[in-house]
């Protein structure tokens, strides 16, 4: 399953996962949710997604080094400041905060099956080779950071 790593961009998996879980969404019964819940949690996690994702595009902006994903391996700096010192991984968290809205959307808890195969597919083709990558970029720097810093949350 090599051929799958860093080959999709998260950014079109996140949006690919999105369309395939508004398509799924009226294979069950929705949830009965007050409106008020439904609008609260959707707008929580959208805000929640778009901060988290932006602190990390700033961060790496600041840092002067790459947001590609899919080339790791031209990374100019190893990151660990701003939300970085709280997740090694925000932007991928945002989108799943995004899809996660999605579900409080739909109202459907399904949907939630959908977020959790987008989580594995990122930790398996994403990133892991990321970290295998910033590990021979950045050797005991990239280890001890990975230590001090979780990989989602």
């Amino acid at each position: 399953m090599k051929f799958l790593e860093l080959k999709i961009p998260p950014v079109l998996l996140m949006m690919i996962f999105a369309a395939i879980m508004w398509l799924s969404k009226d294979i069950s019964t929705p949830m009965i949710l007050s409106s008020q819940l439904t609008i609260i949690m959707t707008l929580l996690f959208c805000f929640l997604g778009t901060i988290v994702v932006a602190a990390g595009v700033i961060a790496f902006k600041k840092a002067k080094t790459t947001v590609d994903p899919t080339k790791p391996e031209s990374s100019a700096s190893l990151v660990s400041s701003g939300v970085y010192q709280y997740t090694r991984n925000p932007m991928y968290l945002g989108f799943s905060c995004w899809l996660m809205a999605l579900c409080f959307y739909a109202a459907n808890p399904l949907l939630i099956g959908f977020v959790v195969l987008f989580i594995f597919y990122l930790d398996t083709f994403q990133i892991s080779p990321e970290e295998r990558m910033l590990e021979k970029l950045f050797g005991q720097a990239y280890l001890d950071y990975c230590h001090q810093v979780r990989r989602w949350i």
